[in-house]
Protein backbone atom coordinates (compact mmCIF):
# COMPACT_ATOMS: atom_id res chain seq x y z
CA UNK A 1 0.00 0.00 0.00
CA UNK A 2 1.70 3.24 -0.65
CA UNK A 3 2.06 5.43 2.76
CA UNK A 4 4.25 8.46 1.72
CA UNK A 5 4.73 11.08 -0.82
CA UNK A 6 8.37 9.89 -1.87
CA UNK A 7 6.42 6.17 -2.78
CA UNK A 8 3.90 7.75 -4.68
CA UNK A 9 6.59 9.60 -6.59
CA UNK A 10 8.34 6.69 -7.06
CA UNK A 11 5.30 4.92 -8.19
CA UNK A 12 4.46 7.39 -10.77
CA UNK A 13 7.31 7.47 -12.81
CA UNK A 14 8.06 3.50 -12.98
CA UNK A 15 5.24 4.05 -15.22
CA UNK A 16 6.74 4.22 -18.87
CA UNK A 17 3.60 6.22 -19.86
CA UNK A 18 0.32 8.34 -18.72
CA UNK A 19 -1.79 9.15 -20.90
CA UNK A 20 -4.22 11.70 -18.39
CA UNK A 21 -2.71 14.06 -16.15
CA UNK A 22 -3.78 13.06 -11.94
CA UNK A 23 -2.57 15.51 -9.22
CA UNK A 24 -2.01 13.18 -6.11
CA UNK A 25 0.36 13.17 -3.45
CA UNK A 26 1.61 16.71 -4.36
CA UNK A 27 2.32 15.49 -7.43
CA UNK A 28 1.31 15.25 -11.02
CA UNK A 29 1.43 12.31 -13.30
CA UNK A 30 3.91 12.58 -16.60
CA UNK A 31 1.16 12.82 -19.36
CA UNK A 32 2.63 11.74 -22.85
CA UNK A 33 1.46 15.12 -24.45
CA UNK A 34 0.97 18.38 -22.38
CA UNK A 35 -1.42 19.81 -24.74
CA UNK A 36 -3.90 16.76 -23.84
CA UNK A 37 -4.36 18.72 -20.46
CA UNK A 38 -6.25 21.19 -21.85
CA UNK A 39 -7.87 18.37 -24.35
CA UNK A 40 -9.21 16.40 -21.25
CA UNK A 41 -10.47 19.54 -19.84
CA UNK A 42 -12.32 20.57 -22.37
CA UNK A 43 -13.91 17.19 -23.05
CA UNK A 44 -14.99 16.96 -19.48
CA UNK A 45 -17.09 20.22 -20.08
CA UNK A 46 -18.02 19.06 -23.28
CA UNK A 47 -19.77 15.25 -22.81
CA UNK A 48 -19.27 14.07 -19.27
CA UNK A 49 -20.45 17.18 -17.16
CA UNK A 50 -23.89 17.31 -19.49
CA UNK A 51 -24.25 14.21 -18.84
CA UNK A 52 -24.64 14.51 -15.27
CA UNK A 53 -26.74 17.74 -15.70
CA UNK A 54 -28.82 15.26 -17.58
CA UNK A 55 -29.22 12.92 -14.79
CA UNK A 56 -29.95 16.00 -12.04
CA UNK A 57 -26.34 16.91 -11.00
CA UNK A 58 -25.01 13.58 -9.83
CA UNK A 59 -24.35 10.49 -10.38
CA UNK A 60 -25.53 9.26 -6.85
CA UNK A 61 -27.14 5.83 -7.13
CA UNK A 62 -26.00 4.73 -10.63
CA UNK A 63 -23.10 1.82 -11.45
CA UNK A 64 -20.98 2.49 -14.23
CA UNK A 65 -19.30 1.09 -16.98
CA UNK A 66 -15.71 2.28 -18.22
CA UNK A 67 -14.79 0.58 -21.39
CA UNK A 68 -11.14 1.38 -22.40
CA UNK A 69 -10.86 3.05 -19.46
CA UNK A 70 -7.07 3.57 -19.12
CA UNK A 71 -5.54 5.17 -16.09
CA UNK A 72 -9.30 5.27 -14.90
CA UNK A 73 -9.47 9.49 -15.33
CA UNK A 74 -13.21 9.09 -16.35
CA UNK A 75 -13.75 6.47 -13.59
CA UNK A 76 -12.49 8.67 -11.28
CA UNK A 77 -14.82 11.93 -12.53
CA UNK A 78 -17.84 9.43 -12.22
CA UNK A 79 -16.63 8.57 -8.36
CA UNK A 80 -15.93 12.72 -8.10
CA UNK A 81 -19.43 12.73 -9.28
CA UNK A 82 -21.19 10.51 -6.87
CA UNK A 83 -21.64 7.44 -8.50
CA UNK A 84 -22.10 4.02 -6.62
CA UNK A 85 -19.87 2.13 -8.74
CA UNK A 86 -18.03 1.76 -11.44
CA UNK A 87 -16.29 -1.15 -13.20
CA UNK A 88 -13.49 -0.20 -15.63
CA UNK A 89 -12.27 -2.55 -18.22
CA UNK A 90 -8.86 -2.13 -20.23
CA UNK A 91 -6.61 -4.28 -22.74
CA UNK A 92 -3.01 -3.17 -20.85
CA UNK A 93 -2.14 -4.04 -17.57
CA UNK A 94 0.04 -1.21 -16.98
CA UNK A 95 -3.38 1.28 -17.24
CA UNK A 96 -5.27 -1.01 -14.64
CA UNK A 97 -2.01 -0.79 -12.74
CA UNK A 98 -2.12 2.86 -12.79
CA UNK A 99 -6.22 3.36 -12.21
CA UNK A 100 -5.69 1.19 -8.95
CA UNK A 101 -2.65 2.91 -7.86
CA UNK A 102 -4.80 6.39 -8.71
CA UNK A 103 -8.19 5.44 -6.81
CA UNK A 104 -5.60 4.09 -3.99
CA UNK A 105 -3.76 7.06 -3.67
CA UNK A 106 -7.05 8.88 -3.39
CA UNK A 107 -8.19 6.94 -0.74
CA UNK A 108 -11.31 5.70 -2.24
CA UNK A 109 -13.55 2.95 -0.38
CA UNK A 110 -12.69 -0.62 -2.74
CA UNK A 111 -16.01 -1.47 -2.76
CA UNK A 112 -16.88 1.04 -4.79
CA UNK A 113 -14.62 0.21 -7.50
CA UNK A 114 -13.09 -2.59 -9.89
CA UNK A 115 -10.58 -2.73 -12.48
CA UNK A 116 -10.28 -5.40 -14.80
CA UNK A 117 -7.25 -6.35 -17.26
CA UNK A 118 -8.72 -8.18 -20.92
CA UNK A 119 -10.79 -8.72 -24.27
CA UNK A 120 -13.49 -6.34 -23.48
CA UNK A 121 -15.74 -8.81 -25.33
CA UNK A 122 -14.81 -11.79 -23.36
CA UNK A 123 -15.76 -9.69 -20.35
CA UNK A 124 -18.91 -8.43 -21.62
CA UNK A 125 -19.76 -11.71 -22.12
CA UNK A 126 -19.58 -12.91 -18.50
CA UNK A 127 -21.96 -11.86 -15.30
CA UNK A 128 -20.76 -8.90 -14.33
CA UNK A 129 -23.82 -7.84 -13.32
CA UNK A 130 -25.88 -4.76 -14.65
CA UNK A 131 -24.54 -0.80 -15.28
CA UNK A 132 -26.94 2.41 -15.33
CA UNK A 133 -24.32 4.24 -17.72
CA UNK A 134 -21.72 2.99 -20.31
CA UNK A 135 -18.74 4.70 -20.97
CA UNK A 136 -17.59 4.33 -24.12
CA UNK A 137 -14.95 6.78 -25.08
CA UNK A 138 -12.13 6.39 -27.40
CA UNK A 139 -13.00 3.00 -28.17
CA UNK A 140 -15.86 2.48 -30.77
CA UNK A 141 -12.84 3.64 -33.81
CA UNK A 142 -10.36 0.70 -31.95
CA UNK A 143 -12.57 -2.06 -32.66
CA UNK A 144 -13.50 -4.84 -35.41
CA UNK A 145 -17.13 -5.83 -34.28
CA UNK A 146 -19.06 -2.87 -33.52
CA UNK A 147 -22.20 -4.83 -34.09
CA UNK A 148 -21.30 -7.26 -31.43
CA UNK A 149 -19.89 -4.23 -28.92
CA UNK A 150 -23.32 -2.60 -29.01
CA UNK A 151 -25.13 -5.92 -28.55
CA UNK A 152 -23.37 -6.39 -25.66
CA UNK A 153 -23.45 -3.32 -24.26
CA UNK A 154 -27.00 -3.47 -24.39
CA UNK A 155 -27.69 -7.03 -22.97
CA UNK A 156 -26.03 -5.39 -19.59
CA UNK A 157 -26.64 -1.43 -19.72
CA UNK A 158 -30.15 -0.36 -18.24
CA UNK A 159 -30.14 3.24 -19.76
CA UNK A 160 -27.48 5.28 -20.82
CA UNK A 161 -24.27 5.27 -23.05
CA UNK A 162 -21.80 7.95 -23.63
CA UNK A 163 -19.97 7.47 -26.72
CA UNK A 164 -16.80 10.02 -27.71
CA UNK A 165 -15.71 8.59 -30.66
CA UNK A 166 -13.54 9.77 -34.51
CA UNK A 167 -16.11 9.45 -37.04
CA UNK A 168 -15.67 8.51 -41.18
CA UNK A 169 -16.75 11.65 -43.45
CA UNK A 170 -18.09 9.88 -45.68
CA UNK A 171 -21.88 9.74 -47.00
CA UNK A 172 -24.23 7.82 -45.51
CA UNK A 173 -24.32 4.96 -42.66
CA UNK A 174 -21.50 3.18 -43.75
CA UNK A 175 -18.18 2.01 -41.68
CA UNK A 176 -14.72 2.57 -43.03
CA UNK A 177 -12.42 -0.12 -42.54
CA UNK A 178 -8.39 0.82 -41.78
CA UNK A 179 -5.70 -0.79 -40.14
CA UNK A 180 -3.78 0.25 -36.89
CA UNK A 181 -0.69 -1.27 -35.42
CA UNK A 182 -1.58 -3.40 -32.37
CA UNK A 183 1.84 -2.41 -30.63
CA UNK A 184 0.39 1.46 -29.89
CA UNK A 185 -1.05 1.24 -26.49
CA UNK A 186 -4.16 3.65 -27.64
CA UNK A 187 -4.85 0.99 -30.27
CA UNK A 188 -7.37 -2.01 -30.61
CA UNK A 189 -6.24 -4.98 -28.74
CA UNK A 190 -7.71 -7.65 -30.64
CA UNK A 191 -7.79 -7.49 -34.78
CA UNK A 192 -5.37 -4.81 -36.64
CA UNK A 193 -8.37 -4.29 -38.97
CA UNK A 194 -10.81 -1.59 -37.18
CA UNK A 195 -14.29 0.02 -38.29
CA UNK A 196 -14.02 3.88 -38.27
CA UNK A 197 -18.63 4.59 -38.09
CA UNK A 198 -19.66 7.46 -39.66
CA UNK A 199 -22.17 9.82 -37.79
CA UNK A 200 -25.21 8.34 -39.20
CA UNK A 201 -23.52 4.71 -39.09
CA UNK A 202 -23.58 5.53 -34.83
CA UNK A 203 -27.19 7.05 -34.93
CA UNK A 204 -28.60 3.49 -36.82
CA UNK A 205 -25.93 1.45 -34.67
CA UNK A 206 -27.47 2.42 -31.15
CA UNK A 207 -30.86 2.47 -32.68
CA UNK A 208 -31.07 -0.75 -33.40
CA UNK A 209 -30.76 -1.69 -29.97
CA UNK A 210 -33.56 0.18 -28.57
CA UNK A 211 -31.65 3.77 -27.66
CA UNK A 212 -32.43 7.26 -28.80
CA UNK A 213 -29.55 9.59 -29.37
CA UNK A 214 -28.34 13.19 -29.35
CA UNK A 215 -25.06 14.30 -30.51
CA UNK A 216 -23.11 17.01 -29.23
CA UNK A 217 -22.20 20.29 -29.80
CA UNK A 218 -18.50 21.19 -28.78
CA UNK A 219 -18.31 24.09 -26.61
CA UNK A 220 -14.82 24.21 -25.97
CA UNK A 221 -13.47 27.59 -24.80
CA UNK A 222 -9.85 26.52 -25.95
CA UNK A 223 -9.22 23.89 -28.87
CA UNK A 224 -5.47 23.42 -28.14
CA UNK A 225 -4.86 19.44 -28.49
CA UNK A 226 -7.92 19.33 -29.66
CA UNK A 227 -7.83 19.52 -33.50
CA UNK A 228 -10.11 16.48 -34.40
CA UNK A 229 -13.05 18.34 -32.29
CA UNK A 230 -12.37 21.41 -33.99
CA UNK A 231 -12.13 19.79 -37.67
CA UNK A 232 -15.75 18.34 -37.34
CA UNK A 233 -13.64 14.72 -37.00
CA UNK A 234 -14.70 13.69 -33.71
CA UNK A 235 -17.82 13.91 -31.84
CA UNK A 236 -19.46 12.48 -28.41
CA UNK A 237 -23.52 11.54 -28.17
CA UNK A 238 -25.32 10.06 -25.40
CA UNK A 239 -27.56 7.75 -25.99
CA UNK A 240 -30.83 6.44 -23.99
CA UNK A 241 -33.28 3.76 -23.39
CA UNK A 242 -35.40 5.48 -20.99
CA UNK A 243 -33.68 8.97 -19.72
CA UNK A 244 -35.23 11.42 -21.76
CA UNK A 245 -33.18 13.25 -23.85
CA UNK A 246 -35.39 16.06 -24.49
CA UNK A 247 -34.11 17.27 -20.99
CA UNK A 248 -30.37 18.03 -22.60
CA UNK A 249 -29.92 21.86 -22.32
CA UNK A 250 -30.24 22.56 -26.49
CA UNK A 251 -27.70 24.18 -26.56
CA UNK A 252 -25.70 21.48 -25.86
CA UNK A 253 -27.29 19.33 -29.26
CA UNK A 254 -25.72 19.89 -32.74
CA UNK A 255 -28.85 21.51 -34.54
CA UNK A 256 -28.33 19.50 -37.66
CA UNK A 257 -28.34 16.25 -35.72
CA UNK A 258 -30.95 15.98 -32.85
CA UNK A 259 -32.99 13.92 -31.29
CA UNK A 260 -33.06 10.56 -32.93
CA UNK A 261 -36.37 8.63 -32.09
CA UNK A 262 -37.19 7.22 -34.67
CA UNK A 263 -36.31 4.43 -37.71
CA UNK A 264 -36.30 7.02 -40.08
CA UNK A 265 -32.48 6.50 -40.84
CA UNK A 266 -32.49 8.79 -44.38
CA UNK A 267 -32.68 11.84 -42.04
CA UNK A 268 -29.56 11.21 -40.16
CA UNK A 269 -28.34 10.39 -43.54
CA UNK A 270 -29.11 14.00 -45.27
CA UNK A 271 -27.92 15.15 -42.38
CA UNK A 272 -24.69 14.03 -42.15
CA UNK A 273 -21.83 16.17 -41.91
CA UNK A 274 -20.15 15.17 -45.32
CA UNK A 275 -22.76 15.48 -47.35
CA UNK A 276 -22.19 19.37 -47.53
CA UNK A 277 -18.88 18.61 -49.30
CA UNK A 278 -21.11 15.95 -51.15
CA UNK A 279 -23.73 19.20 -52.28
CA UNK A 280 -20.82 21.38 -53.07
CA UNK A 281 -19.29 18.29 -55.63
CA UNK A 282 -22.77 18.21 -57.40
CA UNK A 283 -23.25 22.26 -58.21
CA UNK A 284 -19.70 22.05 -59.51
CA UNK A 285 -20.09 18.83 -61.55
CA UNK A 286 -23.81 20.89 -63.35
CA UNK A 287 -22.11 24.01 -63.37
CA UNK A 288 -19.39 22.20 -65.85
CA UNK A 289 -21.84 19.84 -67.84
CA UNK A 290 -24.14 23.42 -68.29
CA UNK A 291 -20.66 24.87 -69.29
CA UNK A 292 -20.23 22.16 -71.69
CA UNK A 293 -23.48 21.60 -73.14
CA UNK A 294 -23.43 25.65 -73.88
CA UNK A 295 -20.54 25.65 -75.87
CA UNK A 296 -21.47 23.04 -78.27
CA UNK A 297 -24.34 25.16 -78.51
Amino acid sequence: MVVSNTQIYNRIISFDRWHYQFEIGGYKTPIFQTDHINRHKQRKRYFFDPLVSLLGGSLEGKRILDLGCNAGFWSLCAIESGCDYVYGIDGRQMHIDQANFIFEVKGINKNRYFFKCGNVFDILNKDIGEFDVVFCLGLLYHISKPVTLLENISNINTDLILIDTLHSRRVGSIYEIRKESLEEPRNAIDYELVFIPTIAAVFDLVHQFGYCSVMLTPNFTDYTGASDYRNGLRRAFICSKRTDLTNINIDTITPIEFYQNSKNAMYNYLLDIPTRNLAIAIIKKVIRRLGFLSLRS
